[in-house]
């Protein structure tokens, strides 16, 4: 019975030990957690290019203070935090938050030093044991223009790290714009070294002659659509100025500017720096520089939406182009109520009201449209159902990480808003849609292609920013499919030549390029805000849109500038420059150019508001 005891415990033993030596790993993972560090080779992020090859994002060599904590040993302080130019306080506190996110795993304790800085501190590096430094690449932005198209990188949180294996404590990542969007095809792979330790915890070579060790891949280079010289122009003349500049090509979809005011440069967001200079930016919550007005603010379209009111009314057969209507200054309807107009000719046909912007017009096309149907409900949907076809109120689904849908009101909408059935609506009561006032939002780029699609007679791309990876045109279906709207391509003809006769003869005849013919509407918003619980009236949006040449149009482009008086004051101007910049490159209208770059409006946004002046007419 002995021996028998003895032989079986002895197998027990010996199965248990096979188990744990040959089957069961986690002791040897434990083992080379003691016995192997892991050391990631950051690979370069692709380059970025704009449409013409220029080179508008590269990488610059930047250095990491790392720490494993646990075999952080004791160190002079006080010297290392005056090599890092941090505080005592400010190294604890980060050698803290390293040890609770792992004290096995290196963790970033300084990030970003420059070549100077990472110099002096790699002669050191000896006396300090459980640190060292880790090379990784930085952008290096060859523009001061784009931000908010290129976006930039930061250190990855808590959450990203929970949600993405790839990333580590430390790692970058892309953050708004193109970085963000396009961080797959950016970033490239990491390469890993497994470097072998002594039992005094000494680097003694690779593990296993480095056979588990792989090489970084490069991220893919991208080429945008963007015109890096007609981007920055449109910056330039946005100075002083707030608003948003979006400029399309007509025939592709494809982004050529997309300008935001006030912005900043992208060099801001990359080094030591970076934080705090994020900081101030994010703070700044007047002039809103990381606020992307060309895609983000929903501002009323104004006079360039009557357009869309004369395209309806053709599709719908309410008027001919022939049919005239009478302006007294205005258009008077209800219980004495008016909507004010300015002098010019009158009666006025469509291609005359449109060159004029003759309100009064409108809104006498408004009513038919709304009054052709059986009720006030069906009416609006009708119209909804035309304007939402040219990609109006709801998100365009550009490739680009943030936008707005803006707003097309329905039925329901006014049905809510007027307690209906308790008390019933009729086509006056939504009368301000007929000149791109009363409750219509969009946002700049919406406004842009509407007017790509008035330019295609009918049709449009989705527009985006991504023209190439890695020298291969993008095949993606959402972006090389055209979408028609519902006016057929007949109707556009008059509309088409309404805004060539704008720059002929109507409201931007001085606004004219040589050379070039240009069909545009000039467009005036009233600007309200709420200043104490009461509404207040600022100074009026200056709105644009303009495509040319009229045949075979190249460009397509919208122009907001806020509190910018009147349309052909400044976003008139600013179109026909931005115009003449693309397709001569250079500018004729010096006059024009002139005027614009000594005027500013920093006096104008000096006046209280509430926060949010292009959300107005709520």
């Amino acid at each position: 019975m002995l021996y028998i005891i003895i032989l079986i415990t002895g197998v027990v033993f010996l199965s248990r030990l096979f188990y744990l030596q040959v089957i069961d790993e986690s002791f040897a993972r434990l083992s080379e957690d003691n016995a192997i560090k892991v050391v990631y080779d950051y690979p370069q992020r692709g380059y970025v290019f704009d449409r013409n090859g220029e080179l508008l994002v590269s990488n610059q060599p930047s250095y990491d203070v790392m720490a494993i904590p646990r075999n952080v040993k004791a160190f002079d302080t006080a010297e290392i935090c005056r090599i890092l130019m941090i505080t005592p306080k400010e190294l604890i506190s980060r050698l803290d938050k390293a040890k609770i996110y792992s004290p096995r795993l290196p963790s970033i304790i300084v990030p970003q030093l420059n070549k100077s800085e990472y110099a002096y501190l790699q002669e050191k590096m000896r006396n300090y044991t459980g640190f060292y430094i880790q090379k990784r690449s930085l952008r290096d932005y060859q523009t001061h223009n784009g931000s908010n198209i290129l976006g930039y990188i930061a250190e990855v949180n808590k959450k990203i790290i929970d949600n993405n294996p790839y990333y580590i404590s430390g790692d970058l990542i892309g953050k708004q714009g193109i970085e963000g969007q396009y961080e797959e095809l950016l970033r490239g792979v990491k390469g890993v070294k497994y470097i072998q330790k002594d039992r005094f915890n000494r680097d003694i070579g690779a593990f296993k002659g480095g056979i588990y060790d792989t090489l970084p891949k490069k991220g893919k280079d991208i080429t945008l659509t963007i015109d890096a010289e007609l981007q920055a122009y449109g910056e330039k003349l946005m100075e002083n100025k707030w608003g948003g500049i979006v400029a399309i090509e007509p025939a592709t979809g494809e982004i050529l500017s997309l300008v935001t005011a006030p912005s900043y440069d992208p060099a801001l967001l990359v080094g030591r720096q970076r934080s705090a200079n994020f900081t101030k930016l994010y703070y700044d919550t007047i002039s809103r520089p990381l606020y992307d007005r060309g895609l983000l603010a929903e501002y009323p379209p104004g006079s360039p939406f009557k357009t869309m009111n004369a395209l309806i009314a053709l599709q719908e057969g309410v008027v001919t182009t022939e049919d005239k209507f009478y302006c007294n200054m205005g258009y008077t309807y209800g219980r004495g109520r008016k909507m004010g107009c300015h002098r010019h000719p009158t009666p006025l046909s469509m291609i005359p009201g449109i060159a004029q912007s003759c309100n009064a017009y409108f809104a006498n096309v408004y009513r038919r449209i709304i009054e052709k149907y059986p009720s006030p409900q069906q009416g609006m949907d009708a119209w909804a159902n035309h304007v939402k076809s040219f990609g109006l109120g709801e998100f365009l689904g550009t490739d680009l990480p943030t936008g707005k849908s803006g707003k097309i009101p329905t039925s329901d909408y006014y049905n809510k808003i007027y307690d209906y059935p308790t008390y019933k609506w009729y086509s006056t009561a939504t009368l301000s849609n007929a000149i791109g006032q009363g409750e219509v939002l969009m946002t700049p780029i919406q406004l842009a292609n509407m007017t790509a699609a008035i330019s295609n007679k009918g049709w449009f791309y989705t527009p985006h920013i991504l023209k190439e990876i890695e020298g291969q045109k993008i095949k993606e279906k959402e972006y090389t499919e055209k979408k028609y709207t519902s006016i057929d391509a007949k109707n556009f003809e008059p509309v088409i030549e309404g805004m060539h006769q704008v720059y002929k003869s109507g409201t931007a005849s001085s606004l004219g390029i040589p050379g070039i013919e240009i069909a545009g509407k000039t467009g005036t918003a009233e600007n309200f805000t709420k200043i104490g619980g009461k509404r207040i009236q600022l100074t009026d949006h200056s709105i644009f849109i303009a495509f040319a040449p009229v045949e075979n149009p190249k460009i397509a482009i919208a122009v907001f500038v806020e509190n910018g008086y009147w349309g052909g004051r400044y976003a008139g101007r600013i179109a026909g420059l931005m115009i003449e910049k693309y397709l001569k490159g250079t500018i004729t209208r010096t006059d024009m150019e002139t005027w614009i770059l000594t005027h500013s409006l920093e006096e104008e946004y000096k006046k209280p508001y509430s926060g949010e002046p292009f959300r107005i007419n709520q």
